[in-house]
């Protein structure tokens, strides 16, 4: 009798050894990919991106979730790589801050070739599993970073783009953001334009995933009733756990499993438990949850680390995916089931993008009204259907006004 008030605590913690332990075996073979970390953004606010500054050595960054020796405890084989420039560059230099962060993350890979691989495909990321390395990809987190058009988003993804998030939390002149649900923002687009349409179109025939993290529902809902691809949703959560409008509801999580897509899901606290606070069992109930909807393929990872000011206890860092495998494997999750968040998911999902892509299809050329954009300084060639040398005079005073508003001089 005076043993066995010892005896249970101690199964219990036989038991937890047991699970993480089951979990390091799984990810040895199986390791995470991880839909979405904003490293390369605090490398652009800490160092302005000067990767060759002692205090930038990812070996030993200090006040990020992320650094080399956090990604190996944690068995991340995959990462997309944010490159990400704030809507307050709509308009202004959205392209230049997103190849510059680009930039960054091709670096990242010729700096530490012993730890990541730059890679643009799922056979890439097998690869890389095997030689032991993080498969590096590059999402762009915000359709603003195209500047509507259809020949940045080809350029990008001549650079690496495998993904891109068609908003951020501001609308584009052809998509609609989250902020629309909730009263914020005014819809433009009523979920996809016409020339949002084109760039689904487009980014089918590329092989670019399409990321409906951080877009309104009707955005959700038009592309994945276009897209002839599954598509992903690289750091949302689930609506019903957490009526955050980040997160993803049930009818769109149902789309989601016709489709075959996939919900990566977001650790931040304010998308887990709409509170300040959160932890690890509760991120695991969104797995729970999106699982049961739409089904156990239809389910991933995407930590959003080094881009948010919170994060669960238990999942302060990147080091930390092994316990959340724990706690799935716990919850009497399969294995097949695990490797399937961890990895295989996102893997079927980008095989499938691959497999839809057609390089030999002629090119998208529409181009978006310039009615739709908003005034700013951009030039209008190709906009005129006389050419920049022999515009009529009247034509020639339209085309300066936006310019002259600019400088002040209207």
């Amino acid at each position: 009798m005076w043993a066995s008030w010892w005896f249970w605590p101690l199964v219990a913690i036989c038991t937890a050894d047991q699970f993480r332990d089951q979990a390091v075996q799984i990810m040895q073979d199986t390791p995470a990919i991880d839909g979405h970390n904003d490293l390369p953004w605090q490398l652009l606010k800490s160092f302005n991106n000067q990767l060759l500054d002692t205090r930038a050595n990812l070996s030993s960054l200090a006040h990020t979730h992320t650094n080399i020796p956090k990604l190996k405890a944690g068995f991340v084989g995959g990462q997309f790589w944010s490159a990400y420039t704030p809507c307050d560059t709509q308009n202004k230099d959205a392209v230049k801050r997103t190849l510059e962060q680009i930039d960054v993350i091709h670096r990242m890979c010729q700096l530490y070739p012993e730890t990541f691989v730059c890679v643009t495909n799922s056979t890439g990321i097998r690869q890389a599993f095997q030689e032991g390395k993080v498969a590096s990809l590059v999402g762009v987190e915000g359709g603003h970073s195209i500047d509507s058009s259809l020949a940045v988003l080809r350029a990008l993804y001549q650079l690496g783009m495998r993904y891109l998030t068609l908003t951020h939390s501001c609308n584009t002149p052809w998509a609609d953001n989250w902020l629309v649900d909730t009263g914020t923002d005014t819809a433009q687009s009523q979920g996809l334009s016409s020339f949002g349409q084109s760039v689904i179109k487009e980014m089918n025939r590329l092989g670019v995933l399409i990321d409906l993290a951080h877009v309104s529902v009707a955005t959700m809902k038009a592309a994945l009733q276009l897209s002839k691809a599954p598509v992903i949703f690289s750091h949302s959560s689930a609506y019903q756990l957490c009526q955050h409008r980040r997160n993803v509801p049930d009818d769109v999580l149902q789309l989601v499993k016709q489709t075959g897509s996939l919900v990566m899901v977001n650790f931040y606290n304010d998308y887990v438990s709409c509170k300040a606070e959160a932890n690890l069992s509760q991120v695991a109930d969104h797995l729970d949850h999106i699982k049961a909807v739409a089904g156990a393929g239809a389910v991933g990872f995407g930590g959003d680390f080094d881009g948010v000011s919170r994060l669960p206890s238990g999942l302060e860092d990147v080091s930390k995916y092994p316990d959340l495998v724990a706690e799935l494997l716990r919850r009497k999750w399969t294995e097949a089931e695990v490797r399937g968040a961890l990895a295989d998911n996102l893997l079927r999902v980008f095989e499938e993008v691959e497999q839809v892509s057609n390089h030999t299809q002629a090119p998208g050329e529409e181009v978006i009204p310039l009615t739709q954009l908003e005034p700013s300084c951009r030039t209008q060639y190709g906009y005129s259907k006389s050419s920049g040398k022999h515009l009529q005079p009247g034509a020639l005073l339209a085309s300066l006004v936006p310019l002259l508003l600019c400088q002040g001089l209207l």
